[in-house]
């Protein structure tokens, strides 16, 4: 260990058979040091409540966590439904957070779809706001994931969310989850000499220091720009290890725990992953 804070290597858990049974054993299997989990249906909108044994078990266990809200939320939305739905589902999940002693709870910044950025973004602000007020002192903070950019997208770049954070009036409560591939195919070039400084050094210029609570470590399966979100594992797509690795050595990412969410089906894959960027730590 040296002087700089080490960051966490872990992973997004599946949870059948309970959220500590089953993620806790998961990430034991692959070597994960911290989780992310559901708390509800990814691709749904029922909102579940929690098993108090395993809520105290995975709140008690040690380990880090971190709660992802459902694909569907969209604070941009012209869409009524989808608007009171996208609230109630991430107040549900920080409540869910809470309860599970998660340290953030990551929610995608959204897309205007086809209405005007300027609507959505007012969205934002008389929506979302809200609903940090409500976060207690103990409570996890909310995590702004910026998309891979596609069309209408509020946030992509790092420094597009800027004007997010002004929606939210910077509020103390909210921090950033980087995801690399989201990066990477937002324009961002993670594999060009200085990407990756140049990436972590505008967030600071953008939002602040100490805003950067997570990264989604995640290869690409498509080129820089290319506005797709499709994972890889870690070294074997666009992005390479080096990356990776310069993530885990930026004094702006110190300390910053680096989650897997890449393809794989079996524990096998997973644990490749947790290990390569174990090694890239270690170096």
């Amino acid at each position: 260990m040296t002087s700089r804070e080490q960051s966490l290597i872990g992973a997004h858990v599946p949870v059948a058979g309970g959220l500590a049974t089953g993620g806790l054993k998961y990430a034991a299997e692959i070597g994960a040091e911290a989780v992310q989990v559901f708390v509800s249906n990814p691709r749904g909108w029922a909102l579940t409540a929690g098993k108090a044994a395993e809520d105290a078990l995975l709140r008690d266990s040690g380990v880090p966590v971190y709660v992802h809200v459902n694909y569907l939320v969209n604070f941009g939305s012209p869409t009524a439904d989808t608007l009171t739905k996208s609230v109630d589902s991430v107040r549900h999940a920080l409540l869910r957070g809470r309860e599970v002693g998660a340290r953030g709870v990551v929610v995608h910044t959204g897309s205007a779809v086809s209405q005007s950025y300027e609507e959505a973004m007012g969205q934002v602000h008389r929506h979302l706001l809200p609903l940090l007020e409500e976060i207690p002192g103990d409570g996890p903070d909310l995590l702004l994931e910026p998309m891979a950019g596609q069309a209408h997208m509020l946030c992509a770049t790092v420094q597009q969310l800027g004007p997010y954070f002004e929606a939210l009036e910077h509020h103390p409560r909210v921090g950033v989850c980087l995801d690399t591939c989201h990066l990477f195919s937002a324009g961002h070039d993670l594999t060009a000499e200085g990407g990756v400084a140049e990436v972590l050094d505008a967030l600071v210029a953008t939002v602040g220091a100490g805003r950067l609570k997570l990264i989604h470590a995640n290869d690409s399966k498509d080129l820089c720009g290319s506005g797709r979100d499709r994972h890889e594992n870690i070294g074997a797509g666009h992005l390479g290890e080096r990356p990776f690795a310069e993530f885990l050595r930026h004094p702006v990412a110190a300390g910053v725990p680096l989650i897997i969410e890449t393809p794989g089906r079996s524990p096998e894959p997973h644990r490749a992953d947790v290990d390569v960027l174990k090694r890239l730590r270690a170096a």
